[in-house]
């Protein structure tokens, strides 16, 4: 029997890590047999093409557009529902519960974000999210515990499946003739860029001055705000601190080829965001999965992945202690080889066929106890 799929989510070509995540999972349960459709959920400024896979697209300025959007689920056997804050219209992105109460389907709720401190509104939506739901996946440990411990939900419907990761690993890919320093994902303040590029200037004194390269493009919420400031900030930084001319940004969007030799060229990938909050990092997981040594800020997921593990974690807005950090891995060879061996143990759990495969199991377990009979494929 084939499950079908459907799934509710920001998608491509929206670019944001929800739709990355959605297309990345819709992507793999297909190839594994597991065929689907994407409600992909657009806002103003977004895209309007609809592509491959995309079986209906829920404006966010149409009115009661949720209605349509539970109707498009129902034709498939499980609904796939990315949660994330603002993503959907209403307050606090609240019309995502119309559609959880109008499914006729089973339905599997991804959470992306579990706040340790939400306002009354975003507490209680969650907790009716996780009561509309059949079951409920968290990325982490971390956000499952706080789930737990800070909200009124059923334990019995939760489960932990981590991110998936793309298959990066190979031979280095050498960019620089200097030691490179990577961070990649979409630009804004709270990325914590700034303090990398202090830690930078630190590291000057390096037999061989690192380069740092700062891949991405400024997050389209980010651009239709403020434009391309914190960039622009950025790059001012830089002069100010004397180290422009070791700090590279690539803008362009890279595809999955061009980004894992970009990857497999950094000696470390660099994480110094500024949230204590973020329970979920699909670049980091990407990075320890591509065994890449990694130096974080104490995030709740960097926490999760890297202590005792495959990096080396560092206090927040601190670049003092992101320069000593790195300074160690890029002048220690055991310790860079120890990280990366370290990486190679994390790895086969975070592939994406295998982050697939526990979607659909924990799926057929919501088929099974559902009274709709699945599709049975042919032969």
């Amino acid at each position: 029997m084939a499950i079908r799929f459907g799934f509710l989510s920001t998608h491509p070509p929206t670019r944001c890590g929800l739709a990355t995540f959605n297309s990345a999972l819709a992507t793999h349960l297909g190839k594994a047999g597991f065929p689907g459709g994407v409600v992909r959920v657009a806002g103003h400024g977004d895209d309007p093409t609809a592509m491959s896979g995309v079986v209906h697209t829920w404006m966010a300025t149409t009115p009661a557009g949720w209605r349509d959007s539970a109707e498009a689920l129902n034709n498939f056997d499980v609904a796939v529902v990315q949660h994330e804050y603002g993503i959907y219209p209403g307050r606090d992105g609240g019309d995502v519960l119309s559609v959880l109460r109008r499914l006729t389907v089973p339905s599997l709720v991804v959470l992306h974000t579990v706040l340790t401190h939400p306002t009354p509104s975003q507490k209680s939506l969650l907790e009716q999210i996780v009561a509309a739901a059949d079951a409920v996946v968290t990325i982490t440990r971390a956000a499952h515990d706080r789930l737990l411990l800070g909200y009124a939900v059923d334990a019995t419907k939760i489960s932990v499946i981590p991110h998936g990761a793309s298959d990066y690993t190979g031979p280095p890919s050498r960019r620089h003739p200097q030691p490179h320093l990577l961070t990649w994902g979409l630009l804004g303040p709270g990325k914590g860029i700034e303090w990398a590029l202090r830690g930078l200037a630190l590291l000057q004194n390096l037999k061989s001055a690192p380069v740092y390269t700062v891949a991405g493009r400024t997050h389209p919420k980010v651009a239709e705000l403020h434009g391309e400031a914190y960039r622009a900030g950025l790059h001012r930084l830089g002069a100010a601190l004397g180290i422009a001319q070791n700090v590279r940004y690539e803008s362009a969007y890279l595809d999955e080829a061009a980004l894992g030799e970009l990857i497999r060229s950094a000696d470390v990938v660099v994480l110094p965001y500024d949230s204590t909050e973020q329970v979920t990092s699909g670049v980091l997981v990407e990075a320890v999965a591509a065994r890449i040594p990694v130096v974080a800020t104490a995030f709740p997921h960097a926490v999760e992945l890297l202590t005792d593990g495959p990096g080396l974690l560092v206090p927040h807005k601190n670049p003092a202690a992101l320069a000593t950090a790195i300074r160690r891995i890029l002048t220690k060879p055991d310790l860079a080889a120890t990280l990366r061996e370290r990486n190679g143990h994390a790895e086969p759990a975070l592939r994406w066929p295998a982050v697939a495969r526990r979607y659909h199991e924990l799926a057929a377990t919501l088929v099974a106890a559902d009274a709709r009979p699945v599709t049975v494929a042919s032969a």
